[in-house]
């Protein structure tokens, strides 16, 4: 057989993978997409609505994208189905200017709010304070689902931090607008009261603490949707709602009109003349091994996402287990951190200080995570792997520029935390189909567990056989890897989405885009132990 041959058996193999990879990822998307039953969704058009998404879609400005946040949240996460956790957010260009978009979706339970819902409506109000961003909010929900109210009420992060987003998003200068297009009760009536304009459509937009049940039931007063707290009560009487709309086009044309009384804040144009890759991002799916224990090639993976495949290396002799240096997307420069091997101190060290030099020269931080961890043993600990780990994390954690995250393989323990990992604040995290995130992977889990199982044993006088063995991590390793999978993160909203490989360049322009144009923040670093 040829080099050439068996180079493009590789491929094929290769290919074939990353396509098992995808499929439950393409399953969930449709599933997200479609929204709630035929029936629910009959429904709700049989009242003159438009859907979650068609409301999305006549709002934005025509031909310009929408970039989804959560698209996959909440599935198979709840005995009910609940796709997109009942409400579609993400951010899009209205009247010439970014904003984040969060349509409830009525057809989904109602609209009623999980405790997914409220994370990913949290989460997609802290991305648009984080990047400045107008929010806008096309309410139509019944409110907290009551049957899990302490996982959605009391705490935190939980109902109230929306309503609080608000105002402090609000006195930031951050335009904060609401459409009532539906339901909007009990404390979900305070998205519309707390914002700065609110549209209100006659017939089906309602807002109201207390329901006519709740009113029947508090103070024997039969009373209707519409009298209790319809469009005339909160336009005429109330002054609730600022703007009346006769249905749903109208009150979007409403909304467009009120964002539109700022000027336009078109993306800023890159700062370089954009350049195309070196190779095609329709090759990087090709360059996935089929086994995941196997490295993803990051060079071959740089070639096809910087402009020109272009990368100015930092240190490129020393630490060679993680790349770093700086090139652009798009034409916007960009600081790349990427994995090429386990962690060593000299990984770590060089890593640090290249984050350093971003933050020094204003420049934002991609992460690109292929880590099973931090390399371990005797003769690393005892060289102090734990403490240049350390400046590694402190470095992230401070980091004050854009930074991004970006699963494109493995992302394992504290890997996952040097490479800035959900809980050191990126602005957006994407996730490959062929990606997995656990705190270890399912075989070192299952062999770490069953060594704790099997010293058990031996304490108390029995035996652990290999059969025994093989019984009690079959199980293990299967647990791991149904919940390291990119659906079961993003489900959690663990990351934002989860992107294809192909897709990722003009994701990440897009949001170094929209970098370029929030505020500047200032970067103070801790104490580095030396």
């Amino acid at each position: 057989m040829t080099g050439a041959a068996s180079m493009a058996d590789e491929g094929a193999a290769i290919g074939r993978g990353y396509e098992r990879h995808s499929e439950a990822v393409d399953t969930a998307r449709r599933t997200a997409i479609a929204g709630g039953p035929a029936d629910a969704v009959a429904r709700h058009r049989a009242r003159g609505k438009l859907t979650a998404r068609e409301r999305i879609s006549h709002l934005l400005d025509p031909g310009t994208p929408f970039m989804e946040i959560g698209q996959l949240a909440a599935h198979d996460v709840y005995d009910d189905a609940v796709p997109s956790a009942g409400i579609i957010t993400g951010i899009g260009m209205v009247e010439g200017r970014l904003a984040m978009v969060m349509a409830n979706d009525a057809t989904v339970k109602g609209g009623t709010y999980y405790p997914l819902t409220v994370k990913k409506q949290i989460r997609a109000q802290n991305i648009a304070r984080e990047n400045g961003l107008a929010s806008i909010y096309l309410v139509d929900s019944g409110g907290a689902f009551l049957p899990m109210q302490e996982d959605i009420f009391p705490d935190e992060h939980h109902f109230g931090r929306i309503f609080r987003n608000i105002a402090e998003m609000s006195s930031m200068g951050l335009p904060q607008i609401a459409a009532v297009m539906g339901s909007c009760t009990a404390g979900g009536a305070y998205i519309p009261a707390m914002c700065d304009e609110t549209v209100i459509v006659r017939g089906t937009g309602t807002i109201f603490l207390g329901g006519p049940q709740l009113v029947q039931a508090a103070t024997g007063v039969v009373v209707d949707a519409e009298t209790l707290g319809g469009a005339d009560v909160h336009t005429a009487s109330s002054a609730v709602a600022d703007h009346l709309a006769q249905d749903d086009h109208h009150a979007i044309a409403l909304v467009r009109a009120v964002v539109a009384r700022k000027p336009a804040q078109p993306l800023p144009a890159p700062p370089l003349p954009p350049r195309e890759p070196l190779h095609p991002a329709s090759g990087m799916a090709a360059l996935i091994p089929s086994d995941g224990r196997l490295r993803i090639p990051g060079r071959d993976i740089l070639e096809r996402l910087l402009d020109a495949g272009c990368l100015d290396e930092y240190r490129a002799r020393y630490g060679q287990t993680i790349i770093c240096g700086t090139g652009a997307i798009g034409g916007y420069p960009v600081g790349i951190v990427m994995n090429d091997g386990v962690l060593f101190s000299q990984s770590a060290q060089k890593a640090t200080n290249f984050v350093e030099l971003c933050c020094q020269r204003d420049v934002p931080l991609l992460f690109l995570h292929d880590i099973s961890g931090f390399m371990v043993g005797q003769e690393y600990e005892a060289d102090g792997i734990a403490r240049h780990g350390a400046k590694l994390v402190n470095a992230v954690s401070t980091a004050r520029v854009p930074k991004f995250s970006l699963l494109i393989g493995g992302s394992y323990g504290a890997g996952n935390f040097a490479m800035c990992g959900r809980a050191f604040g990126p602005r957006l995290m994407g996730m490959w189909p062929n990606a997995r995130t656990s705190v270890m992977g399912g075989e070192q889990a299952a062999t770490v567990l069953s060594l704790v199982r099997e010293a058990q044993l031996h304490k108390a006088g029995r035996s652990f056989s290999e059969e025994d063995r093989r019984t009690f991590e079959a199980p293990v390793r299967d647990a791991y890897e149904r919940a390291s999978h990119p659906v079961y993160a993003a489900a959690r909203l663990w990351v934002d989405a989860v992107i294809d490989p192909e897709d990722t360049r003009e994701w990440l322009t897009l949001a170094l885009a929209m970098a370029a144009a929030s505020p500047k923040q200032e970067t103070r670093f801790g104490v580095f132990r030396m």
